[in-house]
């Protein structure tokens, strides 16, 4: 009963905690990605970077880097929205369809699709550093979006933005978080960078349930951390693996210092927060 109580209350400390992020900080994804553009434009340029324009970015990785995607998991914006419109598709496919498994893309296929946000990644650096950025500026369904967050209605000069805004909404139905896996370039970043080992998930494989793949199915990316090192990068620290585990192998060292999850998940939300409102991220702030 214990352990059901627990799980009730971290669930809706994760609703509550991504519901304020979604509404205090939306263009918290758009503003760190702005200032790797303006980074490798200024890199294309030979002219110096402006650190002032850098600090979220700065932030962002850090943070990664000592408590993980924590930021993927429970902080964008874009995250949120697409479980939010996977779990209404969800609700109209069983009520409405009567189907009894979402549709959603193989996992083969989707593993082969996470690389297209290298790819996207790389091709918006090479845009940037050749200085011609700026002329697909309205494509971006991420700024387009950043400005519907602030009741902007967007120009006639972000058509193609809204197009594939459109589409994103329609993939993020039948897939958990189509954007994050596929399209995300900061997530493309993100899942570059070392993270302290206090931070990370471990699987003790040893005591796994042999021919158990609870956690691999529970998982939003399709991963089974610990099978194959360069795909560990991917996990978006949510931690939907450690819930299901049915041996509780899944474990954080943090965890022992806090011993509550729950805490755990409050103290790094607190953190950022605090500092994402010095950053400017807040728009309250």
């Amino acid at each position: 009963m214990n352990n059901k109580k627990n799980s009730m209350i971290k669930d809706w400390t994760e609703i509550i905690i991504r519901l304020l992020f979604f509404i205090t900080m939306p263009a918290a994804f758009s503003s760190g990605f702005l200032a790797v553009k303006l980074m490798f434009t200024a890199i294309g340029s030979a002219e110096p970077i402006n650190l002032d324009s850098m600090w979220v970015l700065i932030f962002l990785v850090g943070f990664t880097i000592l408590f993980g995607r924590f930021f993927c998991g429970f902080i964008c914006a874009f995250g949120t929205l697409g479980d939010a419109v996977y779990a209404a598709s969800g609700f109209v496919q069983r009520k409405l369809l009567k189907r009894k498994k979402q549709l959603s893309i193989p996992e083969k296929p989707a593993m082969i699709l996470q690389k297209l946000k290298y790819i996207i990644l790389f091709l918006i650096v090479v845009l940037c550093a050749l200085g011609v950025y700026s002329n697909f500026s309205g494509w971006s369904p991420w700024d387009v979006f950043s400005r519907l967050m602030i009741f902007r209605l967007p120009g006639e000069g972000y058509l193609a933005g809204c197009v594939l805004l459109i589409l994103i909404l329609i993939g993020m139905a039948f897939q958990k978080r189509f954007f994050c896996q596929f399209l995300c370039p900061m997530g493309a970043v993100f899942s570059l960078l070392p993270i302290l080992p206090f931070s990370r998930i471990h699987r003790n494989q040893d005591s796994c349930i042999k021919g158990c793949n609870a956690c691999k199915k529970n998982c939003p990316v399709h991963i089974k951390l610990g099978e194959n090192m360069l795909h560990d990068g991917e996990c978006i620290s949510c931690e939907k693996c450690r819930m299901i585990c049915p041996k509780k192998n899944l474990i954080k060292p943090e965890s022992k210092l806090f011993r509550n999850d729950t805490l755990c998940l409050l103290i790094k939300a607190a953190l950022f927060f605090v500092f994402g409102t010095l950053t400017g991220l807040c728009r309250f702030g």
